[in-house]
């Protein structure tokens, strides 16, 4: 029997991730729910859409499995949030990985993190609780992917890297062997990455330098 989940989120990734689940694992999508305050419709795809302040009373810890599905807002700040208190209410957590990924037997993926198609996830790789691997990234053998870290297409992360938590990684980024990302950071798109970096810092370029003032840099998220 599939086992019932309910979807954190009402946006373009709560839709994606309901047709992959619906697809693409044992998961039956029952329901969406948003924060009251962003309830602007009782129904999407079929299916009833439900305040957050009511998620215990309609769907119950015990019943349901949950997935948030909140893509990088607020630097993964929002998804991070909504995670951490559904957990504090008891509910156990989806995680999807795509049937058209490459995810070697020794790598291990947690909790309410979503692996794309097209992902190579090497020997020994840890990728952390809700992390999102969006379509078509290279994490390389032994690299740990710290929690609430979101990882945009075609990014090559080599061997031992560190990425850490609730960084944001653009696009056809690119990481020299054991190199260690800090926590909060944002590796704008195109970036190679050929040393270790600060925490809170925006990386661009080729080879990568922070930006001096972080509020300078318009960075879609």
């Amino acid at each position: 029997m599939p086992r019932p989940l309910v979807l954190i989120g009402a946006g373009e990734f709560a839709q994606i991730a309901c047709e992959y689940f619906d697809h693409d694992s044992d998961y039956d999508v029952i329901a969406f729910s948003v924060e009251r305050d962003y309830l602007t419709q009782p129904r999407l795809a079929d299916r009833p859409v439900v305040a957050y302040e009511d998620l215990e009373a309609s769907y119950p810890a015990a019943e349901v499995d949950v997935f948030v599905a909140i893509p990088a807002s607020q630097l993964n700040r929002l998804r991070t949030r909504l995670y951490l208190d559904a957990k504090r209410q008891g509910y156990r957590f989806a995680t999807y990985v795509s049937t058209r990924a490459f995810v070697w037997r020794t790598a291990e993926v947690g909790e309410n993190s979503f692996i794309f198609e097209g992902n190579v996830i090497q020997h020994g790789v840890r990728i952390g609780n809700n992390c999102v691997l969006w379509s078509g990234n290279h994490v390389g053998h032994q690299t740990i992917v710290r929690d609430h870290v979101f990882v945009a297409s075609h990014a090559v992360i080599s061997g031992y890297c560190e990425i850490g938590e609730s960084s944001f990684v653009g696009v056809n980024t690119t990481f020299n062997d054991h190199v260690k990302v800090a926590r909060d950071n944002v590796i704008g798109s195109g970036a190679l990455v050929t040393r270790d970096t600060e925490p809170g810092r925006v990386y661009v370029g080729s080879p990568a330098h922070a930006v001096p003032d972080r509020s300078s840099l318009d960075v879609r998220l």
